[in-house]
């Protein structure tokens, strides 16, 4: 089935190349069918780009979605044409009235800086609140994660000796999780991160579960007991080239950076990287839209519980 985008959106046109079925609002308005309506809040600094990756994998399953796009009216984006900001993303002040099937909040690279200090801060503190009471299961990434279990649970993150930078094994810690449905016993999973959560600080909250986890990596995937917020440490959505262009913008500007880990063949960052986490993205994806948004999510959103 189609995922539902904005007319004129830059993914429809990639996405159609890679022959993922997409729909625009114009065809979508003559179908009797209602689509899951899924909420994506961007805090990535190259939003066309993260637009792309989610669209790809929200698209890439049996389910009709309608993605609606917002950002943060108390931070200005610099990476995102503003005309492109305008004809495509609202605030949430435009949202809030609404009630939305799934929620997806990004990462953001802020991740160094305390919470409290992000400018977007009490704005995305709102739209956390917000959630509990107006979506049937959020998804966040990364930073979006740690701010997260921060901003419900307390769990503060720490700082690492160095980027957790590369691509790692995983393994599921609850086999019988739902959202982890048909996955191998070790797959593979991108971070791209200088800060991280401890174990022992979720398991100290009864509300929360272990689902996956790396030994280098650390804690991956966390979850409540229903899946209404589900917590994703690692960036699944990543294209091919998206680490290398994070290395080589970082070896440009003299940062401290080393070469992403189980990338490059070779460790050469001459070669083109393999993608090794594909399949497991596009799973991940597929169970949380199917078993903790569709299966769940009541046909009329205003009786959501």
């Amino acid at each position: 089935m189609p995922i539902k985008i904005p007319n004129g959106l830059p993914a429809a046109e990639t996405l159609q190349k890679e022959n993922i079925f997409v729909m625009t609002e114009t065809r979508a308005q003559v179908q009797e069918i209602r689509p899951l309506q899924i909420l994506l809040l961007n805090l990535m600094p190259k939003k066309i780009e993260t637009e792309t990756q989610l669209s790809r994998l929200l698209g890439n399953t049996p389910l009709q979605v309608e993605l609606e796009l917002i950002h943060t009216k108390s931070h200005e984006s610099k990476n995102t044409d503003p005309e492109h900001m305008l004809a495509f993303y609202k605030t949430f002040d435009d949202v809030k009235h609404r009630n939305f099937d799934g929620l997806i909040i990004t990462g953001a690279p802020v991740e160094q800086m305390p919470f409290e200090q992000v400018e977007y801060w009490e704005e995305l503190c709102e739209i956390m609140e917000w959630s509990k009471t107006h979506v049937q299961s959020t998804f966040h990434i990364c930073w979006g994660a740690q701010a997260a279990l921060y901003y419900h649970y307390g769990i503060d993150k720490q700082p690492l000796p160095e980027k957790m930078f590369g691509i790692f094994p995983h393994k599921l810690d609850y086999k019988r999780s739902m959202l982890f449905r048909g996955f191998d016993d070790t797959f593979m999973v991108p971070h791209s991160r200088h800060t991280t959560v401890r174990r022992e600080d979720i398991e100290a909250v009864p509300e929360l579960k272990i689902l996956a986890s790396s030994e280098e990596a650390g804690v991956y995937a966390i979850s409540t007991k229903k899946g209404r917020q589900i917590f994703i440490t690692g960036h699944s959505e990543y294209d091919c080239m998206t680490l290398d262009a994070e290395y080589k913008r970082d070896v440009s500007q003299g940062k401290p950076i080393s070469i992403p880990k189980n990338y490059y063949p070779g460790d050469d960052p001459k070669k083109k990287p393999k993608v090794t986490w594909r399949s497991c993205a596009n799973l991940l994806y597929s169970n949380w839209l199917n078993y903790f948004v569709y299966q769940t999510t009541p046909y009329d959103l205003t009786k959501m519980k």
